[in-house]
């Protein structure tokens, strides 16, 4: 099931109906920049990754801020979870495609640019417990 929603897509893993993901792709920049951030929020809960994305100051932030916020959205929209019991469980960076440029220079010649970028992906897990209730009739 994909929902593609302003570039980004989310989809439910079928095998594990309490787990939500977000995916992020191409991304303008280097992957071993956005990995640095995310090995930051990687394993915390949903509030405490949103005050550390708030807080750094580096320019994969505002990216990885967005896929996590747009993940717990349409995991309380879709799913019907609570943004307390959001947990990250999972949270990769891939390399995606290089855009290759050139820029003119001097005497006609041309020096190759090469833009990478990556893509990202945010797992949220709820760890809220299931609680399974059976109706009883007392008569």
């Amino acid at each position: 099931m994909f929902i593609i929603l302003w570039g980004v897509n989310l989809m439910i893993k079928k095998k594990n109906k309490r787990e939500v993901y977000a995916l992020g792709q191409h991304v303008c920049m280097s992957a071993y920049k956005a990995r640095r951030v995310v090995d930051q929020i990687r394993g915390r809960s949903y509030e405490q990754a949103l005050m550390i994305l708030e807080l750094m100051s580096y320019r994969a932030c505002y990216p990885i801020f967005k896929l996590v916020y747009s993940a717990a959205a349409n995991a309380r929209h879709n799913m019907g979870f609570n943004e307390a019991d959001l947990v990250i469980s999972k949270a990769q960076v891939n390399q995606g495609t290089t855009v290759k440029k050139l820029k003119p220079r001097a005497r006609g010649r041309g020096y190759p640019i090469k833009r990478s970028t990556c893509h990202i992906t945010i797992v949220l897990q709820n760890t809220a417990p299931l609680i399974l209730y059976k109706e009883y009739s007392f008569i």
